[in-house]
């Protein structure tokens, strides 16, 4: 059975349950359940962003475990506890975003409908807010609403994104797709300095992340290839296809972060606005990660997303 690591700073919540997925083409990925205590109101599904693992999002269960909603949650092939793609742990590898799907297809048929009960809601983050919104977009999806933060629509700050964009292509095409990104590091984001970070502005968190990569640093991946990069922007050129968004019909909420520096807060309003049923907010003064923010700032994401569940509120 898979491990979850705790650490003095971040425990899990009681009784947690690790298992594995099995994936149509076979691959491995780590998951985890949990249940509160009395009769769930339902399960929210928790989906990380690129280069998350589970332990990240322990005190995000325990805040789910406390309005009454069970939480199941995985990692995405290639990162965290699951099983990675390249001979080096340390790349952050796909070669396309439709293998994410089927990794969310394992966590859906294994975990969701084999253990946890509904109604189903959706909480993503960044890259997963992305792969959630391609899912939805399917039509087929059985969460009744979802909530994506700071979702991958498209990448902030980009300069010259065509020619990037293009780069990548040719690179990929190539087979240059396994090495890092140019000036690509294996070290992850929470092993680097707290100052300059681009994820959260809150220094406890942050440290408590990087705590955790401490004690089981096989949990990390660092910058991510080329070939993932290049899917990336494939997946985000779907995006910006003009009926995309409104064939989208289940209740969404947008959650961005008013002082994000990874994706970009504009692209996700715009999205957001051709949707059919979709709600977009922004918290100022957040960095990417809101569910690892300040006190302050995550409680005005808490009190979104208790106005937008049903029976989540007191």
């Amino acid at each position: 059975m898979p491990e979850l690591f705790g650490t003095p700073d971040n425990p899990a919540s009681d009784a947690p349950v690790a298992f594995d997925l099995r994936t149509s083409d076979d691959r491995r990925l780590r998951a985890a359940r949990f249940f509160p205590h009395g009769k769930p109101r339902g399960t929210v599904a928790l989906i990380q962003g690129r280069a998350e693992f589970i332990e990240k999002y322990f005190e995000t269960v325990r805040d789910l475990l406390e309005r009454g909603f069970a939480v199941a949650t995985f990692d995405w092939r290639g990162q965290g506890g699951s099983e990675r793609e390249l001979a080096n742990p340390r790349k952050g590898h796909v070669d396309d975003f439709t293998f994410y799907q089927r990794d969310l297809d394992a966590f859906i048929g294994q975990a969701l409908e084999r253990y946890c009960p509904r109604p189903w809601f959706a909480l993503a983050h960044s890259m997963g807010g992305a792969i959630l919104l391609e899912h939805v977009h399917s039509g087929a999806t059985p969460f009744q609403r979802v909530i994506v933060t700071a979702p991958m629509i498209d990448i902030a700050g980009l300069p010259f994104p065509e020619a990037v964009r293009s780069l990548a292509d040719v690179l990929d095409t190539l087979g240059l797709g396994g090495m890092f990104v140019p000036g690509g590091k294996a070290a992850s984001l929470c092993e680097l300095p707290f100052e300059g970070n681009k994820l959260t502005s809150d220094p406890a968190r942050f440290n408590r992340n990087a705590g955790v990569l401490r004690a089981a640093p096989q949990l990390a991946i660092g910058d991510p290839t080329i070939g993932w990069i290049n899917a990336a922007f494939r997946q985000m050129k779907r995006f910006a296809l003009p009926d995309f968004a409104r064939r989208s019909r289940t209740p969404t909420l947008f959650v961005a972060c008013g002082r994000d520096e990874i994706v970009s807060t504009r692209a996700g309003e715009n999205f957001a606005q051709q949707m059919q049923v979709a709600l977009h907010t922004t918290i100022p003064g957040a960095r990417h990660e809101i569910m690892m923010e300040r006190d302050e700032l995550r409680e005005q994401f808490w009190a979104a997303l208790d106005a937008f569940l049903p029976g989540s509120g007191s």
